[in-house]
C-alpha cells in the first residue's frame, strides 16, 4: 500500500461537501421531511457531471410520486457498480447463487444481526441512517412506497455471505420501504475500511418491497460516502482493526468509485463514538 497525502486541500474539499449536505438536511426539516439522523476493491464509478437536476418551489402537493418539498434542488445520484458482494441474486458465493432478498425477515430496519436461522451480530459504532428518495423528474417529489436494499462490510471489512469467517452470516443487509416523506431508515454500524477503498455503503433502489427480490428488478445502484473526519474518529476506537491504516493509505481522489465526484453521495453525519452517529442522504432518481 502507498500513503496518500490528506492535506489542506482534501480537508477543505471534505468540509465543502459536508456543508452542502447539511444545507440539504435542513431543507428536509423545514419541509417536514426526514427526521434527525447517520477484502477487494469494488471497481467502477459514476460521474456527477452527467446527473440531471430538478428544482421545485411548490409545497404540499401530492400525486402518484408523493409529496413535494419546498424550494428544493435535487440531482440524480450517480449509478455505481454493485461490487462483488451484493447478495442480490446476481452472483454466487460458496458455489451457489447468493440472494439474501429472498430470506424471510429481510425487510427490516435494524440490520445488525443475521436472520433466517443465522445467529451472528455485527459489532461496531452504531449508525442510524435515513435515506430520502426523491424524483428528479417530478420537481423533487418524495417517493413513497419504494424500497431500498442496503448492504456494507462489518468493522473488519468483511462482507457477510462472501468473506472468510462470515460466509454463514447475512448481517448488515436489509430492505426498507420509504415512508410518506420518501425516507427509509436503517439502524446499522459504521463500516470498516478495507484496502483500496474509503469507507462506504452500497444500496439498490426498487419500486416496492414486493419487487425487491432480485437484482433484475432494481431501478438504481449506488454507494454512500462518509466524511473522513468521522471515519478517523471511529477507527480510533477498538474493534476496527486495520481500518485506520487502510484509511490513511487512500483518499477520495484515489478511490475507484468516488474519485470522479461524490457530492451527491456524501452523507451528512452527526454524533460521536460513544452515543453513535446519525446520518442522512438525499437520493435522487428519475422515474
Amino acid at each position: 500500500m502507498h500513503d496518500h497525502d490528506h492535506g489542506l486541500a482534501a480537508d477543505l474539499e471534505a468540509l465543502i461537501q459536508q456543508a452542502a449536505n447539511r444545507r440539504r438536511a435542513l431543507r428536509w426539516l423545514v419541509a417536514g421531511g426526514a427526521a434527525s439522523v447517520g477484502l477487494a476493491a469494488c471497481g467502477g464509478g459514476g460521474d456527477d457531471s452527467t446527473s440531471s437536476t430538478s428544482t421545485s418551489t411548490s409545497s404540499g402537493s401530492t400525486g402518484s410520486t408523493g409529496t413535494t418539498t419546498t424550494s428544493t434542488t435535487c440531482s440524480v445520484i450517480p449509478e455505481e457498480t454493485q461490487g462483488p458482494y451484493p447478495g442480490d441474486g446476481s452472483n454466487t458465493s460458496n458455489g451457489s447463487t447468493s440472494n439474501v432478498l429472498l430470506l424471510s425477515g429481510i425487510v427490516r430496519s435494524d440490520i445488525r444481526s443475521s436472520i433466517a436461522g443465522a445467529s451472528g451480530t455485527a459489532s461496531g459504532v452504531p449508525v442510524t441512517l435515513k435515506m430520502q428518495l426523491v424524483n428528479t423528474n417530478a420537481s423533487c417529489a418524495s417517493l413513497e412506497g419504494y424500497a431500498i436494499y442496503l448492504w456494507h462490510c462489518d468493522a473488519l471489512g468483511r462482507y457477510s455471505l462472501y468473506s472468510s469467517g462470515v460466509t454463514a452470516q447475512n448481517y448488515l443487509r436489509g430492505v426498507q420501504a420509504t415512508d410518506s416523506s420518501g425516507v427509509a431508515t436503517f439502524v446499522t454500524i459504521f463500516p470498516g475500511c478495507y484496502s483500496g477503498r474509503v469507507p462506504h455503503m452500497h444500496f439498490e433502489v426498487y419500486r416496492s418491497t414486493t419487487t425487491a427480490t432480485s437484482f433484475s428488478n432494481k431501478l438504481k445502484t449506488s454507494q454512500i460516502a462518509f466524511p473522513t473526519a468521522i471515519s478517523s474518529a471511529v477507527y480510533a476506537t477498538s474493534g476496527y482493526t486495520g481500518s485506520a491504516a487502510n484509511l490513511a493509505a487512500t483518499s477520495f481522489s484515489t478511490d475507484g468509485i468516488f474519485s470522479d465526484g461524490y457530492s451527491t453521495q456524501l452523507a451528512t453525519v452527526t454524533g460521536n463514538t460513544t452515543d453513535g452517529y446519525s446520518a442522512t442522504l438525499e437520493v435522487g432518481i428519475s422515474v
